[in-house]
């Protein structure tokens, strides 16, 4: 079983925490990527800046303007991602970004790199399944999971395509907006699940907006995973290389309340 599909099969939902590669720095990352380990983080989502993030709101552009300030690379990122899964073997590690950075190269190059370095699984928001072509079957025959976005504005007749070529989960994008901003009403979660699921045997995990354990709860209650990401970099902007603490604690309060809410609604 993969890293990916172990961490949705624990028996209770999934915490998938994002950070920003190279914000404050390069230098900074490993240790922030440890406290959301240490914090209770199942799945590691890590960011690839890029300079114009067209789906992130503004905690996380700022996150990007930072990390290529400071000079982060593809190559600082891939190397981040190694020493990363050396240290945490059995920790799930998704790279999530836009399709420059990731095909510059070209996309076998990308693959072979990313695997090499022990990446589970990729999100790039800006490749539609229609050009599943220009990265998708490089990742799978890299072993890599191509990890798709659904949105509350993909209808029954797209649907299909979204999930046809998905691995190890879906992330369902809860408002029809930019990362950070607003979270979508429960009930509105609630439906979106049901119909993913009714058309996919993949983990549903749900993201953008999510920031309260008490938000995080209520989601848990009917996803396979919540997604957060803005708050945990909002920390970082706030505390720069001294974040690691502060990351921790807060992704430990996320934490256990992911991991209680099907007890309490049970």
């Amino acid at each position: 079983m993969s890293r990916l599909a172990t961490a949705f099969a624990a028996g209770r939902p999934a915490l998938v925490a994002f950070v920003t590669a190279g914000d404050p720095t390069p230098a900074a990352t490993p240790a922030i990527l440890d406290a959301l380990v240490a914090g209770g983080a199942d799945v590691i989502e890590l960011g690839m800046p890029f300079t114009d993030p067209m789906a992130d709101g503004p905690a996380i552009q700022a996150a990007n303007i930072r990390s290529l300030a400071a000079g982060t690379t593809t190559a600082d990122i891939l190397r981040i991602a190694a020493d990363f899964r050396a240290r945490h073997p059995q920790v799930p590690l998704v790279l999530m970004g836009y399709a420059n950075p990731m095909l510059r190269r070209g996309a076998d190059w990308f693959a072979a790199a990313a695997a090499e370095a022990g990446v589970d699984g990729v999100i790039c928001v800006d490749i539609p399944p229609e050009e599943d072509d220009s990265l998708g079957p490089q990742l799978r025959a890299a072993g890599i999971d191509l990890v798709r976005l659904a949105t509350p504005t993909t209808d029954e007749a797209r649907l299909p395509q979204v999930l046809g070529g998905a691995s190890g989960f879906i992330y369902y994008v809860s408002v029809a907006g930019i990362t950070g901003l607003q979270q979508a009403a429960q009930s509105s979660i609630e439906t979106a699940v049901a119909r993913l699921k009714q058309h996919s045997d993949l983990p549903i995990a749900v993201g953008f907006g999510v920031r309260t354990p008490e938000q995080a709860a209520a989601i848990a209650r009917v996803a396979d995973g919540v997604v957060v990401g803005s708050a945990i970099v909002e920390l970082v902007a706030r505390d720069g290389a001294e974040a690691p603490a502060a990351v921790t604690a807060y992704v430990r309060s996320l934490a256990d309340a992911v991991a209680s809410a099907r007890k309490v609604s049970a």
